[in-house]
């Protein structure tokens, strides 16, 4: 089982690659294969193709969606790691999901937020746009405050808990991901 953690802020300074980093230290000895996937190393266009995602048949006009299609189509899952921008998904992040379609179904996600309130608002948003590409979405999340969780030079630095949530969260993601494998 191959799962993908997404890096989903492609801002100069963005504090997502440190967030997914710690999380990819934490998958050290599972069974699964865990890897980082960095949204701004795709360099994705705005979706301009009259061809809706969902009816192009993964056969995208542009080399560099193409490449994201192959990318995320060989993933049985997903942690996104998700800043929150005024209140919601950053849009760099919601344009690469909404350039592919059928590369997401049938999988499984989990969330990993950070922001001023913990990124919580943009993962229930994430809930509702992944449920319309029959992505299916774990309970568990873990939400970093970006006062308590990052020191002064934006690096970051987890509550104690949050070894045993990530615990929990992968476990049920592993689960998941294998339980509707056979859906695809």
């Amino acid at each position: 089982m191959k799962i993908a953690i997404v890096i989903g802020s492609v801002r100069q300074g963005r504090k997502g690659e440190g967030v997914a980093r710690w999380v990819l230290e934490r998958t050290a000895g599972r069974e699964a294969t865990y890897e980082l996937v960095d949204l701004a190393t795709f360099d994705l266009p705005i979706l301009t193709d009259p061809v809706v995602p969902g009816a192009a048949q993964r056969q995208y006009s542009d080399p560099q969606v193409r490449a994201w299609s192959e990318t995320i189509d060989g993933y049985d899952g997903f942690v996104f790691v998700t800043p929150e921008y005024n209140h919601g998904v950053p849009g760099a992040f919601k344009n690469a999901f909404d350039s592919i379609y059928p590369e997401w179904g049938q999988k499984a996600v989990a969330f990993v937020s950070y922001g001023a309130d913990a990124g919580v608002r943009a993962v229930e948003h994430w809930r509702t746009v992944v449920a319309n590409a029959h992505l299916y979405a774990i309970r568990e999340q873990l939400s970093a405050s970006m006062f308590t969780e990052f020191d002064s030079e934006g690096r970051f630095t987890p509550l104690e808990r949050r070894e045993d949530e990530i615990v929990a969260l992968l476990d049920r993601l592993e689960a998941l991901a294998g339980a509707v494998a056979g859906l695809r």
